[in-house]
């Protein structure tokens, strides 16, 4: 899963700290600060990522999910919109792996299985 941990590590090996502070025009604590609590805010997630030409909604939204208190609401929409892509991707190495040991009838029970997930999380 994706974290605004891992945007700002990214944007911290294209640029150093010193940069983005000024590109985005914080504090000049504001990152070591963000580090520190494990998640950036919506605002600086989303003007971070459209810095770095990537999809700011999508991390705006990464964001808020992360600084969410834990609930029954959190835990549903982190497994909606974050969770796609994560069980698509252990879904598929599962297969890949059986594949690999039973090729023959694995990859026929497997691949309607995968298409069967992949459709109902769309």
């Amino acid at each position: 899963m994706k974290t605004t941990m891992n945007l700002l590590e990214n944007a911290l090996k294209n640029q150093p700290a010193p940069y983005w502070t000024q590109r985005l025009n914080l504090a000049r604590t504001t990152l070591a600060t963000a580090k520190v609590r494990g998640h950036l805010s919506p605002a600086i997630a989303g003007a971070l990522a459209e810095e770095m030409g990537e999809d700011a909604k999508e991390w705006i939204v990464v964001a808020a999910l992360e600084s969410e208190r834990d609930s029954a609401c959190k835990t549903r929409m982190v497994r909606k919109i974050l969770g796609r892509a994560a069980l698509a991707c252990v879904y598929g190495l599962a297969v890949a792996a059986t594949v690999l040991i039973a090729p023959s009838q694995a990859m026929a029970h497997h691949t309607e299985a995968f298409l069967y997930i992949m459709y109902n999380l769309s």
